[in-house]
């Protein structure tokens, strides 16, 4: 079975961007899919910035770690690059249309990739949103 993935699919995997580790992270948001075996940790610190007058927090820093498909590695990248500078409400909007689109878009099969990749990012901010709430 052959896949069609477009330029920037493969321009990411090759060249992904906020991969690795991030020492000390605000939060982390872990997915998994045990279907295809592809498993993507995001990983976000936080800062705080005047936006409209207003204090507000936003994903200051943002890395990945995914082991998975060239989709799943695409997509991760892609989602760091897309909530990188939003405040928390705004990163915790993209969906998995979003990045699929960014990534000139993926083969049907693949769509699931898009859907772990803007999980992770929504765990990871869950997950800093009930720390903050302890």
């Amino acid at each position: 079975m052959s896949l069609n993935y477009s330029k920037k699919v493969f321009e990411l995997f090759q060249n992904p961007k906020n991969m690795g580790e991030m020492k000390n992270p605000d939060a982390v948001g872990e997915v998994g899919n045990l279907q295809c075996g592809d498993i993507m940790r995001i990983y976000i610190k936080v800062g705080k910035k005047k936006i409209n007058g207003k204090e507000q927090e936003y994903i200051k820093d943002i890395k990945f770690q995914t082991m998975g498909c060239i989709a799943a590695i695409s997509t991760s990248s892609m989602v760091t690059e897309l909530g990188k500078g939003k405040t928390r409400e705004e990163a915790e909007k993209l969906s998995n249309k979003d990045v699929a689109e960014e990534v000139g878009g993926l083969p049907p099969i693949k769509m699931h990739c898009s859907n772990l990749a803007a999980n992770a990012l929504k765990k990871a901010i869950e997950s800093y949103e009930k720390k903050e709430n302890k």
